[in-house]
């Protein structure tokens, strides 16, 4: 299953790569790099992830996504999307699920890129689905960015708060080097009637740009969890928040 897999990334990737190409002879490659790589505001993108991790809690292990969307640029951009997941370790609980979303870029308030977005979540397994809108504010510090985030499930009458600052390094024209670190709040939302704080992270992703449509990205991160902190456990007891070291990559087209 697993060497299948393999073939079918580095397929993607192979392909990828001439992404800016798609269509030309070689005699006229060279003549209109501009329009090779115009795009009309969609994205395909792809990846693995040795574990889910979803508001600061492990919800499955070996998963397998995808997802496309759309920004349209009207009064805001308004971008609409759906994204998969599929647990692929057959030694773990199955976990599937399907997002469907859209967001808006409403603008620049007090120094903060602000998007407001909405997105139902679809849970096949347990055949069930949630809702919630979010709110998240971006700002340059200078030396970091600033991310906040604020969430809201209605099905769960719950919310979820983040906060982070990450740091980009330029290693190439090609390559960049991502940091981040930071601190989520969950007020009943993996578990009733309970407001604590329930992880940190700490993330390094390393964005490879293969050419001006397609980007590859490795990263490995960590998600900790300090006891007493609220945390969901597995049935067979362990915290799913505390202690977490996963990886995986994603690769991203633009069209």
């Amino acid at each position: 299953m697993r060497e299948s897999i393999l073939i079918i990334i580095f397929g993607v990737i192979t392909l990828s790569v001439n992404a800016g190409n798609w269509g030309k002879t070689p005699e006229l490659q060279d003549k209109a790099p501009i329009e090779e790589c115009y795009d009309v505001g969609g994205e395909i993108s792809t990846g693995y992830m040795s574990d889910f991790i979803f508001q600061g809690s492990r919800l499955g292990r070996d998963s397998l996504w995808t997802e496309v969307n759309y920004t349209v640029d009207s009064i805001v951009p308004i971008t609409i999307g759906a994204w998969y997941l599929k647990g692929i370790n057959p030694g773990a609980r199955e976990f599937d699920e399907l997002d469907l979303y859209a967001r808006a870029a409403i603008g620049t308030f007090g120094g903060f890129e602000t998007s407001l977005g909405y997105i139902q979540h679809f849970f096949p397994n347990a055949e069930g689905s949630q809702g919630e809108i979010g709110l998240d504010l971006r700002r340059s510090l200078g030396i970091v960015d600033l991310a906040l985030e604020t969430n809201y499930n209605y099905t769960l009458d719950a919310w979820y708060h983040q906060a982070g600052i990450e740091k980009a390094f330029g290693i190439t024209d090609s390559v960049s080097l991502v940091l981040g670190v930071g601190i989520g709040w969950s007020d009943g939302y993996l578990q009733d009637n309970i407001s604590n704080w329930n992880h940190y992270y700490a993330t390094a992703s390393l964005p490879i740009q293969l050419n001006c449509r397609t980007t590859l990205t490795p990263y490995i991160g960590y998600n900790g969890d300090p006891g007493g902190w609220t945390a969901l456990d597995e049935a067979d007891g362990p915290s799913l928040n505390a202690d977490v070291l996963h990886a995986g990559v994603s690769l991203a087209v633009s069209f």
